[in-house]
């Protein structure tokens, strides 16, 4: 049996068994285990990703629940896949296509989705590669693509059958329209930014000159204001979007403007000869406290007056083209003003269509950039004197998270799924309890989401995903169906009508919200589908309920009539050590791999700074990467990643991460190393466990194995129950304070005392049976690791090698409790030993004893049960906490001591010659000085008023917890001299 290496390296280890353990097909389901079935989706990472901190966390936790149900026995399955990703996919290869001279549209849509196919099997499966490295047990023979046909055959299914269901249809309804990719995106794909803008405030004429009595009212009723006014008030952020206005919009509790409602004002911008009357309506909409408390409704160019819209049938008019730039198609403005003026002297709605073909942007505006066009119509409205006053003002902006551009609310024509009626099944799956949230709080999220939810637009405006299955004829009649061929047989149309397909393509939630059963098989009943679904639980972030995870159990209960899983567990998110969000803008983006395997301070500073356009912004980001990492990040390796993640990882709370944890659990994978190092040295490598009539255990051996066994349940338990940092603090808990500190240091006297063999066989057994099943304990968490060790420890446990064909500790059973080997007896006695060590080594430690100087012990008031104690652990005492001797004495006979309490019994270490008094006293004297320094600095700066005001919290926090932390030294110390200088 080979010895393991002195070192722990992971690298060296991870690389040696993660393809062991893929080749070997041991993350294949055995469909034919007894027990229940256990099932996670793997959330789909987008095919042109890199592994970032919250895959990171999200592959950690789902691959120990694997690892955890695999060795329970259960027939388990973690699904895996990528998402085609349509838009970042196709700028990415766009780019390419650009930077070799030509364009998509060169060279046309067949050929440039043949290009995203060859870059996909070429360069596709870069996130894939590192969650290998993370130890990702999924099982790679399933692994699935949402473009893949198996997938693209069940997304056609859905598609035709929610169209002839009346759940999809196409209409115009307003979408986050990206200008520069030319797409309508979801909004998830929208960054909101605070950005410097203005707010406008400006004079809308009353017609024919009308005027009221404008008031305004204290809270107690009192007039504050009166004047006379031809005008009401309009503040906008955006006055570009004036010239779609419909109406303007107050609330019928505001009394303020009652005297307007159903009048009409004029919008002040356009030819004065033309200028367009627009009604004044009441709605609950408007906020009477926020400006001057009357809206402008651009339905056309605003989500909330699109719904006061809506509400109040007022036309919307589309201002813009998909680049957002002002119209320019159409009539003249003096003729699409008449039109305007008629729908509204009518009352009469015309289609949507016709609608959105009048194009009310003056003509002196037409063609204009949006910002362009806010200059000029600002300018013009001034020169009127129609501008009351411009503030300055930090706004919402909304940005394409792939383009970086202004997102353009805009009306246009899109698919769309009736969201409201599969969510009505959907609500009830989770009141019911079907599907349980986890925190619980959550399902508060997702009730108040899909008790509003919107309708689902599903088509994007791109070349590189689902295309539509619909069809259009010459005359714009549009078909749905799986094939031209079947639209033809379906309606009978003949050869001699054209059908064109539709340009769209669906959004990649679409398919993704089929995940759980089209990556089993759906449409066909397979076995996976039949055994694995529902699937047990999803593990996500909060960040999706809305998008992926709603979506799923509407489509589930859909297709399926039933859920898509039992539970989801909710994560927060990764922060960085400051609880800031990590982002490529703001520079503090930790790269999993490079925690794995470590990286230089300028690799590392070159990697944050990359693209940022903002020389001042790189170098405050390069200045704060190296005040944080000094000497860059050294490699911790990935089981003190993956143990990181899941110590941190408590429910409904976002993670601070901390690379000190991360360099604590990579000590702790040391720990464990070396107490295994010291097992095998412990025992030959022939070893066979002796039988139960040949040996003794000790009271440290029943000790050890009743910790065992509380571990083990408590470690299901939190398992079970999602708390994987409970989980990791237990089998911390255990493996460094119970077994490497206690039980590996009471064994010493045992194997290299005077004992007998029976007892040396007991605890030769012991150590090793307890750390073999320690292994499987901590495997889930910490696979690597515990693999290289297991294959040398398992078979002296087992008293026999494995199998030549190989094994593995993945496939092995999860430790279970066995309430019967807890033993409190000896549970009580070690605890009792602990003490009595603990007190001594206490003394040690304030005396500055040298280890090496055996200590005399003193015991007074000790009580027959310590006194059985003392005796059945002298050997023990002797051994961890050096004593020469241990008498019992009377009260009166004590001399000066130091004194440890172990319940009623005092344990006296007199200290006459044990030290060299004159030399301890000096010692103590100049650190007693080097303290009343230290101090007396600490205190002069929190007594400086200007110290306090003006630092930052967290330094006068920091200050006042080191003037405690010296003045609790100094009285410690102190009390220690006195001790001393009296004997």
């Amino acid at each position: 049996m080979a010895d393991l290496d002195k070192t722990f390296d992971p690298h060296t280890i991870e690389a040696r068994w993660y393809p062991v353990w893929e080749e070997r097909g041991y993350f294949a389901p055995n469909m034919n285990a007894p027990g229940n079935p256990f099932c996670v989706m793997l959330p789909p990472p987008n095919v042109t990703g890199r592994l970032h901190m919250g895959h990171a966390l999200d592959d950690t936790l789902q691959d120990t629940l694997t690892r955890y149900h695999r060795m329970r026995g259960a027939p388990t399955l973690w699904q895996p896949g990528t998402d085609h990703a349509g838009i970042a996919t196709q700028m990415l290869v766009e780019r390419q296509v650009e930077g070799e001279g030509s364009s998509r549209h060169e060279l046309g849509r067949e050929a440039f989705v043949d290009r995203i196919w060859q870059w996909k099997e070429e360069s596709g499966g870069h996130i894939t590669t590192q969650m290998r490295r993370l130890g990702a047990s999924v099982d790679w023979s399933r692994e699935r693509f949402t473009m893949d046909e198996g997938l693209s055959k069940a997304v056609q299914k859905v598609f035709v059958d929610l169209h002839s269901r009346g759940l999809i249809y196409r209409g115009q309804r307003l979408v986050n329209w990206d200008p520069v990719l030319n797409t309508a995106i979801s909004d998830l794909e929208v960054e909101n930014q605070e950005v410097a803008g203005h707010m406008w405030h400006f004079k809308y004429p009353l017609e024919d000159g009308e005027t009221y009595e404008y008031i305004e009212r204290n809270d107690d009723g009192q007039v504050t204001r009166r004047e006379t006014r031809d005008y009401i008030s309009i503040a906008t952020t955006r006055p570009e979007t004036m010239l779609g206005d419909g109406a303007i919009a107050v609330h019928p509790d505001d009394a303020r403007y009652t005297p307007l409602v159903g009048k009409r004002c004029e919008i002040p911008v356009g030819p004065k000869a033309q200028r367009r009357l627009i009604p004044i309506i009441t709605d609950e909409y408007p906020d009477p406290e926020f400006g001057s408390g009357a809206v402008k409704i651009t339905g056309a160019h605003d989500f909330n007056d699109y719904a006061v819209a809506q509400r109040n049938a007022i036309p919307m008019y589309r201002l813009m083209d998909s680049q957002a730039t002002l119209r320019d198609d159409g009539v003249a403005y003096a003729e699409a003003a008449a039109q305007a003026a008629t729908i509204l002297a009518t009352g009469d709605m015309p289609a949507a269509a016709e609608v959105d073909a009048i194009n009310l942007v003056p003509d002196e505006y037409r063609g204009l950039a949006r910002d362009e066009a806010r200059r000029q119509i600002v300018a013009g409205i001034d020169a009127e004197g129609l501008m009351i006053t411009v503030e300055d003002k930090t706004i919402m902006q909304p940005y394409g998270d792939r383009s970086g551009e202004v997102i353009e609310p805009m009306l246009t024509n899109q698919w769309f799924v009736d969201a409201k009626k599969l969510a009505e099944p959907a609500i009830k799956a989770v009141e019911d309890g079907r599907i349980r949230f986890i925190p619980g709080n959550w399902d508060k999220t997702y009730f108040e989401w899909m008790r509003n939810i919107q309708d689902w637009c599903i088509s994007r405006q791109l070349w590189w995903g689902h295309r539509i299955p619909a069809w259009y004829d010459e005359n714009g009649q549009v078909y749905v169906g799986q094939s031209a061929a079947d639209v033809r047989a379906t309606h009978g149309l003949g050869d001699d009508v054209t059908l064109t397909q539709d340009e769209d393509v669906l959004d990649t939630w679409f398919s993704s919200a089929l995940w759980p059963f089209s990556t089993l098989g759906w449409p066909e009943q397979t076995d996976a589908l039949k055994l694995f679904y529902p699937t047990n639980v999803l593990v996500t972030g909060f960040d999706i309920i809305f998008f992926w995870v709603a979506r799923m159990i509407m489509m589930g209960l859909e297709f399926m009539d039933d859920v898509p899983f039992r539970e989801v567990y909710i994560h927060g998110l990764v922060r960085d050590h400051e609880g800031a969000k990590m982002s490529k803008s703001k520079g503090n983006v930790l790269d999993p791999i490079d925690l794995i395997d470590g990286i230089d301070l300028e690799s590392l500073v070159a990697k944050r700074t990359a693209g940022m356009m903002q020389p001042q912004k790189a170098k405050s980001v390069e200045k704060a990467t190296r005040r944080e990492f000094p000497d860059g990040i050294a490699p911790h390796g990935t089981d003190a990643l993956r143990f990181t993640f899941a110590a941190l990882a408590s429910y409904g709370r976002d993670i601070r991460f901390d690379l000190g944890r991360v360099e604590g659990y990579r000590n702790f994978c040391n720990k464990l190393w070396n107490a295994a190092r010291f097992t095998l040295m412990q025992v030959p490598d022939d070893f066979k466990p002796a039988a139960d009539g040949d040996v003794e255990l000790s009271t440290a051996d029943r000790w050890i194995i009743s910790r065992l066994q509380r571990a083990e349940a408590d470690v299901a338990a939190h398992f079970d129950s999602y708390r994987f940092d409970l989980a990791a603090n237990a089998i911390h808990d255990f493996v460094w304070h119970h077994f490497c500190d206690w039980y590996l240091e009471l064994i010493k006297p045992v194997l290299s005392g005077q004992t007998s063999d029976a007892a040396k066989a007991g605890t030769r057994r012991t150590l090793i049976r307890v750390l073999e099943t320690t292994l499987r304990l901590v495997h889930p968490l910490m696979p690597f690791i515990t693999e290289e060790i297991w294959q040398r420890v398992a078979p002296l446990a087992r008293g026999k090698a494995l199998a030549e064909s190989g094994e593995s500790i993945s496939l092995q059973p999860f430790p279970l409790s066995d309430a019967a080997r807890i033993d409190p007896d000896a549970e009580a006695g070690i605890d009792w030993l602990k003490r009595v060590i603990n007190g001594l080594r206490g003394i040690r430690g304030e005396m500055d004893i040298a280890p090496k100087q055996k200590i005399p012990v003193l015991v007074i008031g000790a009580s027959d049960a310590d006194r059985q104690q003392l005796a059945a652990h002298r050997a023990a005492i002797d051994f961890l906490a050096g004593v020469e001797s241990i008498e019992e004495i009377a009260a009166a006979d004590a001399p000066e001591a130091a004194v440890a309490l172990v319940g009623d019994m005092q344990l006296h270490v007199p200290l006459a010659g044990l030290i060299d008094t004159d030399a301890e006293l000096a010692r103590l004297d100049k650190r007693l000085a080097k303290l009343d320094k230290d101090l007396n600095g600490v205190r002069h700066r929190l007594g400086s008023e200007s110290f306090v005001a003006k630092a930052p919290a967290g330094v006068v926090d920091k200050a006042r917890a080191q003037q405690g932390e010296l003045e609790r030294e100094q009285r410690d110390l102190s009390e220690q001299r006195a001790r001393i200088a009296a004997l």
